[in-house]
């Protein structure tokens, strides 16, 4: 369990999860959690354990999914796994054919598989396939989950729960062209299918986080001494927006950024290059 500094407490305040609520509204339904081995996926597998869900985890390593099914179904929850990188279409494919010969189908689609790229775009221009994989798995493979099992969703009036960052409302970052064009794809794929989707009886819900404590940003030295929330936070505000339903989540100080992301922007653009110019990138 990570314990916040006091910085972390301020931008991060605890979340009040109602166990009861979240039982109630997750009685007899069946959660699929992508990229569930490990971060935000396992933690909201590990949270959900003493429902009574059917929870389905998809994620590339099927030994890690098994010790988590181990675990869980020692409570409340039964699990189903599925091995899969979502980026192979063929894999997919087997996923898809595995949740359409599901009884019931899904209820609630979490997607939070995804990975991140940091790298400047003179260290890029040899890596194409930089934009490629971070389009496959940000942006093509929740397009075609979705687009499959909708039918699904709007039968059993469900919900879909999109794993997001603020950096798709602010203005876009040097060093992060790849990633923010690839998760800014999806969310405005999701705005502008949610209305839709609405309408069809299917809840949409968007969660935009800042730095999680996964393994994912690990490998970025300059993320070690920046707040960080914790996964067990997140998996909590995820578990509410099961019974609450509400449409987005954001951090309470984000508002400031997207002012100023809007006033500042001739400031910012005018002088991050020199900034950059200074640091030699």
């Amino acid at each position: 369990m990570q314990k916040n500094n006091i910085l972390e407490n301020i931008l991060f305040p605890p979340t009040y999860l109602n166990q009861k609520k979240l039982r109630n509204s997750l009685d007899e339904k069946t959660v699929l959690i992508t990229g569930a081995s490990s971060g935000i996926g396992e933690k909201l597998a590990y949270l959900l354990a003493d429902t009574n869900t059917r929870l389905l985890l998809v994620a590339r390593t099927e030994e890690k999914l098994l010790t988590i099914k181990n675990e869980i179904e020692k409570k409340t929850a039964r699990v189903s796994i599925y091995r899969a990188d979502l980026r192979n279409m063929e894999e997919m494919e087997g996923l898809l054919k595995f949740i359409h010969q599901m009884p019931n189908g899904i209820d609630i689609v979490v997607n939070n598989a995804g990975i991140s790229i940091r790298r400047s775009i003179n260290d890029s221009l040899d890596r194409f396939h930089d934009f490629t994989r971070t389009m496959a798995i940000n942006y093509f493979a929740p397009v075609q989950l979705l687009l499959s099992i909708i039918p699904m969703l709007r039968k059993n009036q469900g919900q879909i729960i999109n794993i997001s960052t603020i950096n798709v409302l602010l203005i876009p970052f040097p060093y992060w062209a790849a990633y923010q064009a690839s998760k800014a794809a999806f969310d405005t794929w999701y705005q502008s299918a949610g209305p839709e989707l609405n309408a069809a009886g299917i809840s949409t819900t968007s969660i935009y986080l800042p730095l999680v404590n996964t393994p994912m940003i690990k490998p970025t030295a300059a993320y070690q001494k920046m707040p960080v929330m914790c996964p067990n936070h997140v998996a909590k505000i995820i578990g509410k927006a099961m019974y609450t339903q509400r449409k987005r989540y954001m951090p309470w100080w984000l508002i400031f950024g997207r002012i100023a992301s809007v006033f500042l922007r001739g400031v910012w653009e005018l002088s991050i290059p020199t900034i950059l110019r200074k640091r030699g990138k």
